[in-house]
């Protein structure tokens, strides 16, 4: 080979290099042909049923995405976050994410609150291969919504269980009836509930569903206080439960009342006053830290921290790591959650993902409302 066809040959053999690199380093989901901010949606109940979760859980967002940004964002680009109004129920919510995949052209999307918010929006995310991170949802048909479907808030299958036994053998009671919103969420919890309560020995008088729209739940309170049980586990979301207390009251209903995590919500105590005292719930028991407590209540005036808050703001650190690690490559962040373990959250301890994206393992509490205030039950 001549000189000068040796110089040709060693700078082809460079640029293939330079080629090779660029190749593993885009199929890698690195960033380093991306530039401008990095667009993330949201999607929660910014209006209606669950609206105080919804603009608690976005406060949280909010902070988290600040506090991202300001260390210097996803190796160097900023977070830009749409926020959408899912309002808990699947039609809003399966809009929103039509416009955030298609419109809005995002890189992942974080939501829903309500069950039903994400297993709406599941089938759309997962045929355009886009990570979606609920920081809410529990019902347990979340488990096989897609491989891009993740959350870091536990499943049903722990909580309906958990209150079947708490229930049965802290609250002694053994013969209850249940009424439960016909969604993702109210069924979820209801059929692991009535399979755990029956195999600890307990009994189901009476179960009766109603559609979230329902303005009057006297028909099925009537049938219910006909079969005398000694507790109603009631599921509910924020309106058809201040509907279905206030409606027990006036019909003079004194059986206690034992509710789900949806219940961890103040506009229920407001909005049903003194038809709410004593009632209890479940709901998970997050680790938050004093500093994020403090934040919180710096940013919205409020000690409040209700049920979806933590996991949202948990969410947006989480993916942010993620990102830095591997880009904005949705399926390298999918890849990558799936061997994430996150330590030190606010809404657990440590955080990681079962082969289906669920959160591996879960801890309740339960809280009961004094004098229009929830307190966990010591």
């Amino acid at each position: 080979m001549t000189k000068t066809g040796k110089i040709i040959a060693g700078v082809i053999v460079v640029l293939l290099v330079i080629w090779g690199v660029s190749m593993i380093s885009s199929k890698s989901g690195t960033t380093t042909n991306e530039t401008g901010p990095i667009k993330v949606g949201f999607v929660g109940p910014l209006t209606g049923d669950g609206a105080a979760l919804g603009e608690n859980a976005q406060a949280a967002v909010e902070l988290a995405v600040s506090e991202v940004n300001a260390a210097g964002g996803i190796n160097g680009r900023q977070l830009q976050f749409i926020y959408e109004d899912g309002k808990c129920n699947g039609a809003d919510a399966a809009s929103a994410a039509n416009k955030l995949l298609n419109a809005d052209k995002v890189s992942l999307i974080i939501g829903g609150a309500c069950s039903g918010e994400t297993s709406a929006m599941a089938g759309a995310a997962e045929q355009a291969k886009t990570v979606l991170f609920s920081y809410c949802s529990s019902a347990p048909t979340i488990t096989n919504a897609g491989d891009y479907i993740f959350r870091d808030y536990p499943s049903d299958t722990f909580q309906g269980s958990f209150a079947a036994n708490y229930i049965y053998n802290k609250l002694g009671k053994k013969n209850v009836a249940v009424l439960y919103v016909k969604t993702d969420w109210g069924t979820g919890i209801k059929d692991v509930f009535d399979d755990s309560f029956t195999k600890l020995g307990g009994k189901v008088a009476i179960e009766e569903g109603f559609d979230q729209t329902t303005k009057d739940l006297r028909t099925e309170l009537t049938k219910i206080k006909a079969a005398n049980p000694d507790l109603i586990y009631f599921l509910g979301y924020t309106e058809e439960s201040v509907t279905g207390l206030k409606q027990a009251a006036t019909l003079g209903i004194k059986t206690p009342m034992f509710g789900g995590d949806a219940w961890d919500d103040p506009k229920i105590y407001d909005g049903a006053g003194a038809a709410a005292e004593g009632i209890m719930f479940s709901t998970v028991s997050a680790p938050l830290s004093d500093a994020f407590k403090a934040a919180m209540k710096q940013k919205t005036g409020s000690d409040e921290v209700l049920a979806c808050t933590p996991g949202a703001y948990d969410a947006v650190n989480i993916l942010s790591n993620v990102m830095k690690k591997v880009g904005t490559d949705s399926t390298a962040i999918k890849d990558e959650l799936y061997k994430t373990t996150y330590a030190n959250g606010v809404s657990s301890a440590n955080i990681s993902f079962d082969s289906n994206g669920d959160l591996v393992g879960a801890s309740y509490m339960v809280k009961q409302v004094t004098n229009g205030k929830a307190a966990e039950v010591k």
